[in-house]
């Protein structure tokens, strides 16, 4: 029987399946979103962690320029006006330091006056995208889904994303993202060397006529052969150059070629790889992108899966990841699928941990007590099936048919006792 239970606002009903389904998605999505932690202790001393849940506390710190890790949300700014802003990255937790005034933490007073290697952005005013919108908006009818930003990790409304389109944002037929990454236009100017890979690092949108080949005014090279002749897949580090002509790629308004210092119209070739001073032997792109870096126009970027394992470390691209800050797109435990991943692991690891404390826990009882609890149960399990069939299908349970529900298997232990 398909049994519906009513909400007491009055909203639709749900059947108890969905409802114990919807309580298990919400506990999972929890999970996810602080990484496993119960919020116990203040993360403080583990340093700048590579990925945790972060707080920022209008009440106390309005100006946007602190942060607190989950055990201080909940202890020390329990009551406050809170934001959530999901996982940050290289974080350490403020709460109570130079930011607070005269307001201390309460789990761990002693922190620096300031955590220097932190950085903030308007997120933690509650805003977001390039709109400076809050979320959810209070202006809005309808609240749309945001998208964050791999790099940046700030959220941004669809249609500002600077795309002709919601076309061109990779999904499958049921709306679900093809995607793993997204990279923000103006993130996208300092990534500009992910368009001198071939193709299989970026995941296009529904484009008509698309073709195998992307307009080079769009700055995104033609996957054609180099004239080096290395045909050998992208990642394997043993050979020069991927299969890209650089000299012909153009982005923006000056090529790659004028910029790196190649001839004029040139292409790479036996001599010029050889001088290394614009192709590197050891690098997949065979440009120096220190030098190259072009001042362009960016375009936003939807990143496949395990973009990250096809990045070059070459001396030279590993130079331009520290001089921009961020040699973290290296590390795969960086990515919100690694952090989501661990996050499984712990919730798997700490229901484990309960079964097994309560089979220790009953193993420990004596013979009568073991057949107390047993018993209990069965009355529960007899009780709840009798009251089910009994129960008026054509009629959603309410939430005062389940508090009877228990008053009732109450007044019978009482009576059996």
């Amino acid at each position: 029987m398909d049994t519906t239970f009513d909400d007491e606002e009055g909203g639709p009903s749900v059947t108890l399946g969905e409802y114990l389904e919807e309580v298990e998605e919400r506990e999972l999505e929890a999970d996810l979103v602080l990484g496993g932690d119960e919020g116990r202790e203040c993360t403080y001393n583990k340093g700048y962690m590579k990925r945790q849940a972060i707080f920022s506390c209008i009440t106390c710190t309005p100006d946007g320029n602190a942060g607190v890790c989950t055990a201080c949300s909940l202890s020390c700014h329990d009551g406050h006006q809170i934001v959530e802003l999901w996982t940050k990255r290289n974080f350490r937790c403020d709460c109570g330091n130079s930011k607070f005034g005269e307001f201390y933490c309460k789990i761990f007073p002693s922190k620096d006056i300031e955590n220097v290697e932190n950085s903030y952005n308007h997120n933690f005013k509650g805003l977001y995208c390039t709109c400076a919108r809050p979320y959810p908006d209070p202006d809005a009818e309808e609240q749309i889904e945001m998208i964050q930003c791999c790099l940046c990790e700030d959220w941004f409304h669809e249609e500002h994303l600077g795309l002709e389109s919601s076309d061109e944002i990779p999904r499958d037929e049921e709306g679900e993202p093809l995607y793993e990454d997204f990279m923000c236009k103006a993130c996208s100017e300092v990534c500009f060397f992910l368009k001198l890979y071939p193709e299989v690092i970026l995941v296009a949108g529904k484009q008509p006529n698309a073709t195998a080949q992307v307009s080079k005014d769009k700055g995104i090279l033609e996957d054609t052969p180099s004239t080096c002749g290395f045909e050998k897949p992208l990642g394997d580090t043993s050979y020069n150059s991927p299969k890209i002509d650089v000299a012909q790629a153009s982005v923006g308004s000056e090529s790659i070629s004028n910029r790196a210092g190649l001839p004029p119209g040139g292409s790479c070739n036996s001599s010029t790889c050889a001088e290394g001073a614009s192709l590197h032997v050891n690098c997949l792109l065979g440009v120096n992108i220190v030098a190259a870096s072009p001042v362009i126009h960016g375009k936003a970027m939807f990143l496949s899966k395990n973009w990250r394992d096809a990045l070059c470390k070459c001396e030279n691209c590993l130079e331009y990841y520290h001089q921009k800050r961020i040699a973290f797109l290296l590390d795969k435990e960086d990515s919100i699928v690694e952090y989501e991943k661990m996050a499984k692991q712990k919730r798997e690891e700490k229901l484990q941990q309960q079964v097994g404390a309560e089979l220790s826990l009953f193993n420990k009882l004596g013979h009568v007590e073991k057949v107390e609890i047993l018993k209990g149960i069965e009355d529960m399990k007899d009780g709840l099936r009798t009251f089910l069939e009994s129960a008026d299908s054509s009629k959603p349970i309410s939430a005062a048919d389940i508090h009877q529900f228990f008053d009732d298997i109450k007044n019978k232990r009482r009576r059996v006792g």
